[in-house]
């Protein structure tokens, strides 16, 4: 089920309503149904799967907290390799077994695998990751294993953030299902807020993104230099705004029936270092391997040589967990080359510093960052090496064509004056994230007659709805994490 979909604007006040209507025994059962069916609603066999590993993990935790020494280790590798196997089966079958194809190829000898038509389970890397999670930190005595099979279950299934995250803790996370939730309206107005905040940037804005990047990087032949920074530049604020959004969405419908989910993006676009806008960006992932894989290969604490593997792994690790396919493990190369070139700079050169304005001084940086991060977005993006490196030698090659031809763009069906409308909107929100980190603006805002609050919610809601209705009848408007 999709959350800018008409099914969900009935499925969540109905599931909202019955939650707070039944004695508080009786709700996470509730919960836990409401997810099975929020799952099953994409494809519903695949809950058989998401039962073998909560099934695997639930008796792993339990087990694992009553073994010590080499059995409690071997118990936990166990889990892992099954939720592990699971995901590299699904997600990484075909990509590993095309690679060895291409290898085989070069020495000129057929590889006798064949790839199988497999759909890959929507979501499975998200909890996938937040199981694992649960069996880590039982394993380092840092959560309790938990015993009631179905608040497990729930753990891993509720439907708020089970298709794409935030990948929660258990720590954060099993203990909420116990606590009895009364209806607070604060909490529910602020939760639906954050709710209509997130379909704003998903609906009317990434998804018009997205028919700007889709016309170049589909069939990118007929553009210029020009077309390829723009359609870049769309795609970075693409992702964030339909990524982001599905994270306010989730964070907000938990937040309505009392539920609170980590911040997933803190205005990560407004980085001055690329360490810094990982510490924004998709935090509860980029904590996640930070907590889980960089630290225990030694994080910071070893040689300088060791260290700049650990980040390029931990970066390329991160990049195949988007996806199977060489371009997402080059989009994490990249990261990773950028932190460590920073601390090579950081240790060997020293940079003078130069004494112009700290505004104009932060607006370089964050424009540098922003830049880099554009670059790396390209590979995301494309669907084949060939068309990622393509669409780069044409950004720094082919630029000085948009002051000859103009903008090519506008020959495929996208007139300027929505190039603009796209800018404007990009523009809008950034200085409305802006606002909302200042807590006094914040409060003039809030401040404002309760008149012209509620006529800017339902327009806001009303332009969101009807083009809910358009995306439904007319084309897909899926979350693009869906695919991870």
């Amino acid at each position: 089920m999709l959350f800018n979909s008409l099914h969900f604007f009935l499925f969540f006040p109905i599931v909202t309503a019955v939650y707070f209507l039944l004695p508080h025994k009786f709700r996470w059962a509730w919960l836990l149904a409401a997810s099975c069916y929020f799952y099953m609603a994409l494809i519903p066999i695949y809950i058989l799967i998401l039962g073998f590993t909560i099934v695997v993990d639930y008796f792993a935790g339990l087990w694992i907290e009553r073994t010590e020494g080499k059995q409690k280790k071997w118990l936990l590798i166990s889990s892992l390799v099954a939720n592990i196997g699971v995901l590299a089966f699904f997600k990484y079958y075909n990509f590993l077994n095309e690679s060895l194809t291409d290898f085989l190829g070069l020495v000129q000898v057929e590889n006798p695998i064949v790839n199988l038509s497999i759909i890959l389970p929507v979501g499975l890397s998200f909890h996938t990751f937040q199981a694992m999670s649960y069996t880590i930190e039982v394993y380092r005595g840092k959560e309790k294993a938990e015993r009631h099979f179905g608040i497990y279950a729930l753990y891993v299934m509720f439907y708020p953030q089970l298709v794409a995250g935030p990948i929660e803790r258990p720590q954060n996370m099993l203990h909420q299902f116990r606590r009895k939730h009364s209806l607070d309206w604060d909490r529910v107005v602020a939760g639906l807020k954050q709710m209509l905040w997130g379909l704003f940037k998903k609906v009317l804005i990434a998804d018009r993104l997205a028919e700007v990047v889709d016309t170049v990087y589909n069939s990118p032949g007929g553009f210029n230099g020009g077309d390829y920074w723009i359609a870049s530049i769309f795609f970075a604020f693409q992702i964030y705004y339909d990524f982001s959004g599905y994270s306010d969405i989730a964070i907000g419908s938990a937040k309505v029936m009392g539920f609170d989910l980590m911040t997933n993006f803190r205005r990560p676009y407004a980085a001055r270092t690329v360490s810094e806008f990982w510490s924004r960006w998709h935090i509860s992932l980029s904590t996640w391997f930070r907590d889980y894989v960089y630290i225990p290969l030694g994080g910071n604490r070893v040689k300088t040589g060791r260290l700049y593997f650990n980040l390029m792994f931990v970066f390329m690790l991160s990049g195949l967990w988007h996806g199977a396919s060489w371009t997402f493990v080059m989009w994490g190369f990249l990261h990773g080359l950028y932190l460590v070139l920073a601390l090579i700079r950081d240790r060997w050169f020293k940079i003078p510093t130069l004494a112009i304005n700290t505004n104009l001084k932060y607006l370089v940086n964050i424009t540098w960052i922003f830049v880099l991060s554009v670059v790396a977005w390209v590979f995301f993006r494309a669907e084949t090496w060939n068309i990622a490196t393509y669409i780069i030698n044409g950004m720094f090659t082919d630029f000085g064509s948009i002051f000859s031809s103009g903008l090519r763009l506008v020959d495929y069906d996208i007139p300027l004056k929505e190039l603009i409308i796209c800018f404007g909107l990009i523009g809008l929100t950034l200085f409305l994230e802006w606002v909302f980190d200042k807590v006094e603006l914040l409060n003039r805002v809030n401040s404002l007659p309760f008149g012209v609050r509620l006529t800017a919610i339902i327009t806001v809601l009303a332009l969101i709805l009807i083009d809910i209705s358009y995306a439904y009848h007319t084309k897909s408007s899926s979350f693009i994490y869906f695919q991870f």
